[in-house]
């Protein structure tokens, strides 16, 4: 593995899978592995703050997730299970073994099959995905009058279908949904509704959830569903910070991380 220099972040791009994969470097390539991933619709940017700050002490890689950031636009649609092939094989790739794993929302989903599959040292998970939410009458209504919607839409002419379409699919669909190109809408629909509770028991290593209390994406019930199914987790809960608390408190996350990381 190559070495790296603390204050450095090194741009590389790698093949895993047939896909032509971007990811950052950073730290010391004598500590141990830590392993970024991003939520859906974000980028390894966004854990800049968080990777420069932990690269004193930790080896760090700081994945773009196909479809977004640097790494190439997906073919066809993926599976989540499609996404966690492809970091395991960047990890074997790379020979990077007893690293810990930070995923925030969709990059949460991704180290949660990771951690069950015994792929970590430790786990933390940030405004993680992976739980099925609670629905409301509202939702009800929409998903059904959306179906009933695109029923009656066969009745169109041929032509104007896909037009009207696409208007029914920015009514309905989520702002994630609704910003995606063609290929990250089928790989959201496939994606977006799984449930891993039953995942979480299986992950055995240390895994800390670090929450802001004022997520809507990924309200904290879910937080505390995997508190309680994990058996060796904690729940830390970040005040006035909302799905992206590591952006919202980047001071108070990244010590927090990095004292976990650390003990």
């Amino acid at each position: 593995m190559p070495e790296t220099n603390n204050n450095t972040s090194i741009s590389r791009t790698i093949i895993i899978n047939g896909i032509n994969l971007h990811y950052r470097e950073s730290g010391s390539g004598s500590g141990s592995s830590v392993v970024l991933l991003h939520g859906w619709g974000s980028s390894s940017e966004n854990f800049r703050f968080l990777e420069s700050f932990l690269a004193s002490h930790f080896h760090i890689f700081n994945l773009d997730l196909p479809g977004f950031g640097g790494s190439a636009m997906l073919q066809s649609a993926w599976s989540l299970h499609d996404y966690v092939e492809l970091v395991k094989g960047f990890l074997t790739k790379l020979t990077i073994t007893d690293s810990a794993i930070i995923g925030h929302s969709f990059g949460g989903r991704i180290a949660i099959c990771l951690g069950a599959q015994g792929m970590a040292s430790k786990l933390i998970l940030t405004g993680s995905a992976g739980i099925r939410p609670q629905r409301n009458l509202f939702y009800y209504i929409k998903v059904y009058s959306y179906k009933f919607a695109k029923f009656f839409l066969n009745l169109a002419p041929q032509n104007l279908r896909p037009i009207l379409l696409e208007k029914l699919q920015q009514r309905f669909g989520s702002t994630d949904y609704r910003s995606a190109p063609p290929v990250l809408r089928q790989t959201l629909v496939k994606v977006v509704n799984e449930d891993l509770t039953t995942l979480l028991s299986e992950i055995k290593v240390p895994s800390l959830l670090l929450w802001g209390e004022n997520d809507l994406d990924t309200p904290l019930y879910q937080a505390k569903v995997m508190e309680q199914k994990i058996p060796d987790a904690g729940l830390v809960l970040i005040k006035n910070a909302g799905h992206f608390c590591f952006l919202d408190k980047p001071t108070e996350f990244n010590l927090i991380a990095e004292h976990f990381l650390r003990n």
